[in-house]
């Protein structure tokens, strides 16, 4: 398994499997053009996108620079070997040599998997917190 930054929309789209949805190359752009946005890649032996954890540096007076794992994502025939542990200790790699300070992701407390993933990675459980949601419509990153 090799992990890479993506760099490219073709790189981001040809892991288009791996996402919720289909992804927009139109949002792939935007996304790779957004300073500390980050989104890395590991790649199977035969080059096929395995998984892929995104992260945003978020910044704040009081905080400094934390990096938000924002999405984890490995295909279902590569899970239970080691991918997404890998991909999380690699972004946390990458926010350590940006200068941040801390990571942190938010968890759904019935997802056992991605606890044991990032726990196996080295996060500690903070607690039970609840997310709450606008929606705005629009189709998402400036109204595209």
């Amino acid at each position: 398994m090799e992990i890479r930054r993506a760099t490219t929309v073709a790189e981001l789209m040809a892991a288009g499997h791996l996402y919720d949805a289909p992804p927009r190359e139109e949002w792939a752009a935007d996304f790779l053009a957004a300073p500390g946005h980050v989104l890395l890649v590991a790649y199977a032996a035969d080059g096929f996108p395995a998984g892929f954890v995104s992260g945003v540096e978020m910044r704040h007076p009081d905080k400094g620079v934390e990096m938000c794992l924002y999405e984890l994502s490995v295909d279902e025939a590569h899970r239970r070997r080691g991918v997404g542990r890998a991909l999380t200790e690699a972004l946390a790699a990458r926010a350590r040599a940006r200068g941040c300070h801390g990571m942190w992701v938010g968890v759904d407390p019935d997802n056992g998997a991605a606890l044991r993933t990032y726990g196996a990675a080295g996060a500690v459980d903070e607690g039970a917190f609840a997310m709450l949601a606008w929606e705005f419509g629009g189709g998402g990153v400036n109204g595209h």
